[in-house]
């Protein structure tokens, strides 16, 4: 796809003009005095990684083609643009030089995401993607009181040459607590499914025969563009998959099609959590866009999944101006969206509006996660003054429960976790691998205290947050049950070049090790996916020449229980190899494990998935 080259690397956040919006906000408590932090490790960038079996070459955060990733040459690189990969070198148990090109290569870029700086999963400009840098503009601090700021209006710049990661022009109303009222309590209940609140969700069932074998597969759409096909998710009824331009419902079991939801555009965001009665919430373009070109992502709907119909589609507005929106969630019964500038709030069964934009002071929210609980990304000050603060909000109301302030310097943070609450940064850009995350912040959602400052340096651990535009996005990181399960980056096996790594357990109250850790074995690489009651779930990467499993690891022992092997024949370990955890949507449930790519891209060679599932009979 030939593409004009991108603006110089720079930040795309917009400071407001004179101020966010959203609703009306009680003062955040002031938390007690805490003992200093002592200050982050900086961590050099990892010296590049020995290939090994069935394992990528190294590019430091930059993709190498497989299946399911864009081929093509990589252009420079540049804040929220992609990069082409690389071609893929022959690993360790593959034909040397002269042989067979490795089918196999995979790319070595951070869980579920692109390089850093640029959009998520690896996204090429084109559909599904915003045009266009936004210009700078100056932050005027002022206002007090409720939740309210005043709406910025930002103007895109004139040539739009290469798409940008969504771009943004909302503020919030100011939820700082200005008014002095007392924050309310924490909301009771809430509708995520997938047990990450720890000690909740079903647990699964330990299979006779954990031996799986193919269900089905989705081909992948043909398009002559790169565009978005983010989303994925599994009810006691349904399998759904975004597609271009739509969202079709498949038989869990054996793939057939149940329904399909046209879209006017692309897909642009979607929120993994799902309430319990299987609604969840997306971002989409208006229309389908000029190839290379985007139309906005201003478009926010409600989606029942078991029914496969949108319940509502709403915009979020500044003036006569719709706000493009790259970040949505769900909590409880609301869907919130926003932007690098701010974003509103909708009741998901009806769409009435909880919160939207107002004059007020110069605090926006950045974005939301959610689940069991809603927690926000709140940023206050000028742009070269920022201070951020990770709240837990009331999802109906927006009311501030509880509010921690981060260490002064951090320009972006992550949710990893409502439930227990857990934020990720990259803090003084000591991470030094791209991965955006050099600490996690365990903090109390009821005071908003500091529980534990968890040091985890890039060149030792893998978690992954795209904290710059998906506040909700980290991947390889699962927190639960009072503890955080971090992956170590690959490191060399026992055996002669192979390559392995573990999962370290954290203490959330204490931020120490608890001792547990679980080792993928030589030739095996492990991924925390989500927790099953209190116990653990992780995706195992195999060697070149076996597939992978789905694993379970007791609360108590951390005892490893396999609940599903991948078949090992030739075309399901090549579809497999394409599904790299760094980027793919994998979900498991039920005996059943589906995995699928988060673009579609112009096919040049080989035959690509857009889905595989694999299932156990019981």
């Amino acid at each position: 796809m030939t593409q004009p080259p991108p603006p110089p690397h720079q930040p795309s956040e917009q400071p407001p003009q004179q101020g966010g919006f959203g609703p009306p906000q009680e003062q955040p408590p002031q938390p007690p005095a805490q003992p200093a932090q002592p200050p982050a490790q900086s961590a050099q960038p990892p010296a590049a990684p020995q290939p090994g079996y069935g394992h990528p070459q190294p590019g430091y955060g930059h993709p190498q083609p497989g299946y399911g990733h864009p081929q093509g040459p990589a252009p420079a690189p540049g804040y929220g643009y992609p990069q082409q990969p690389p071609a893929p070198q022959p690993g360790y148990g593959y034909p040397g030089p002269g042989a067979q090109q490795n089918p196999y290569a995979q790319p070595h870029t951070p869980y579920g995401q692109a390089p850093y700086g640029q959009p998520p999963y690896g996204q090429q400009p084109g559909y599904g993607h915003p045009g266009g840098p936004l210009p700078p503009t100056a932050v005027t601090p002022g206002g007090s009181g409720g939740r309210s700021n005043a709406v910025v209006f930002i103007v895109l710049a004139a040539v739009v040459a290469i798409a940008l990661i969504v771009g943004a022009g909302v503020l919030y109303a100011n939820r700082s607590g200005d008014d002095g009222r007392k924050p309310v309590t924490a909301a009771s209940g809430g509708g995520d499914k997938d047990g990450s609140g720890g000690g909740s969700g079903a647990r699964e069932k330990v299979p006779a025969d954990p031996d799986a074998k193919s269900l089905f597969t989705v081909p992948m759409p043909k398009t002559d563009d790169t565009v978005v096909t983010s989303g994925s998710w599994l009810t006691g009824e349904v399998y759904a998959k975004s597609g271009i331009a739509e969202i079709v419902g498949h038989d869990p079991a054996s793939g057939a099609e149940r329904w399909k939801v046209k879209l006017p555009g692309p897909v642009c965001a979607v929120t993994d959590h799902v309430t319990s009665d299987d609604r969840t919430a997306i971002v989409f373009q208006p229309k389908m866009p000029a190839k290379g070109s985007s139309a906005g992502c201003s478009q926010v709907a409600a989606l029942d999944l078991d029914a496969g119909r949108l319940l509502w589609t709403k915009t979020v507005r500044t003036g006569d101006a719709p706000v493009n929106l790259d970040n949505v969630t769900v909590a409880q019964h609301t869907v919130a969206v926003g932007s690098n500038d701010g974003g509103a709030a909708f009741d998901i069964a009806s769409g009435k509006s909880l919160w939207q934009p107002k004059p007020g002071d110069s605090c926006f929210d950045a974005g939301y996660g959610g689940g069991t609980r809603m927690a926000v990304v709140r940023k206050c000050g000028g742009y070269d003054d920022r201070q951020l603060h990770i709240q837990n909000i009331d999802p109906a109301t927006g009311k501030v429960i509880a509010d921690y302030k981060m260490p002064p310097g951090v320009e972006y943070a992550s949710i990893v976790s409502t439930d227990p609450l857990v934020a990720a940064a990259d803090v003084g850009d000591a991470a030094g691998d791209g991965s955006g995350v050099s600490d996690y912040f365990s903090i109390d959602n009821r005071t908003g205290r500091l529980l534990a400052r968890i040091s985890a340096p890039g060149k030792t651990y893998a978690g992954r947050c795209d904290g710059i535009s998906r506040v909700e996005d980290c991947r390889e990181v699962v927190a639960g049950d009072g503890k955080l399960f971090v992956p170590t980056e690959e490191h060399d096996g026992t055996k002669q070049f192979s390559k392995t790594n573990e999962i370290v357990v954290f203490d959330l109250a204490t931020g120490k090790e608890t001792g547990r850790r679980a080792e993928a074995g030589d030739g095996w690489t492990l991924s925390p996916l989500r927790m099953d009651g209190r116990d653990l779930i992780a995706y195992k990467r195999p060697p070149y020449d076996q597939g992978g499993r789905i694993v379970r690891y007791d609360a108590a022992s951390f005892k490893e229980t396999t609940l599903l092997k991948n078949p090992a024949d030739q075309d399901d370990r090549r579809a497999e190899a394409a599904m790299l955890p760094q980027y793919a949507e994998i979900l498991y449930g039920d005996g059943r494990l589906y995995m699928s790519a988060v673009y579609a891209h112009k096919v040049t060679a080989g035959r690509e998935q857009l889905v595989i599932a694999f299932g156990t009979d019981g």
